[in-house]
């Protein structure tokens, strides 16, 4: 199993968190007045870090946390490697993003209510509309530990692999994704960097060669 050392996270970004952390898990858990002050300062300060250090407005920033409540704990995003033979050899199946126009593994946060992968299941087909049986854990990444561009929140990245079930007629819901298709590993389109990496897709390749035997890649 291989472990991942590449930390991209810049130093005002992982202070930032760090503080964030601390002031949400402590208003969740104190009730001195004193105390839910001090809290709110540190957390004030967290977001104006975040904000001098990404550009991005203040109240922008704190929006971002309006949700965020109780023990801070990491977001999970899963992601999904649909693999089939292709006329230039084995194809992945990629969606395209309306916010960035580049393409990506089917993939989203997991909602409360639902497993891995059933959240995997889901985003697939509203993302490209085929239906898939999720039938491996590829890999547990620590976004921090690759090169990302920086995020606000700690996210642990979950991969699978699945197999087509039932092929998509019309795409996906069309929300989020504009594009659907199926890309050889030299012939990738540009990635939408947020959500995952030509490095990430070159190790998924490499697994899926290796059969179905080998062990889950992670951090």
């Amino acid at each position: 199993m291989i472990r991942t050392r590449h930390d991209s996270t810049p130093p005002w970004l992982d202070w930032a968190r760090r503080l964030q952390t601390m002031a949400q898990t402590g208003l969740t858990y104190t009730h001195d007045d004193y105390d839910i002050a001090r809290y709110r300062e540190i957390q004030r300060i967290a977001f104006e870090m975040m904000s001098a250090g990404s550009g991005v407005e203040l109240d922008r920033v704190s929006a971002i946390f309006d949700h965020e409540s109780g023990h801070a704990t990491p977001k999970v995003d899963v992601r999904v490697a649909v693999f089939r033979p292709g006329r230039q050899g084995i194809e992945v199946l990629l969606v395209r993003e309306r916010r960035d126009g580049c393409w990506t593994l089917p993939g989203g946060w997991a909602d409360v209510g639902e497993s891995p992968s059933e959240a995997a299941v889901r985003e697939v087909r509203e993302e490209s509309g085929y239906a898939v049986r999720v039938d491996r854990l590829l890999a547990v990444w620590d976004k921090r530990k690759h090169p990302h561009p920086p995020q606000a929140f700690y996210v642990y990245k979950l991969f699978f692999g699945a197999e087509i079930v039932v092929a998509g007629t019309d795409g996906g819901d069309g929300i989020e994704t504009d594009g659907v298709d199926f890309f050889a590993r030299d012939a990738l389109p540009p990635l939408s960097l947020d959500r995952v990496l030509p490095s990430q897709l070159e190790r998924l390749f490499a697994q899926h060669a290796g059969g179905r035997s080998g062990p889950a890649l992670f951090d």
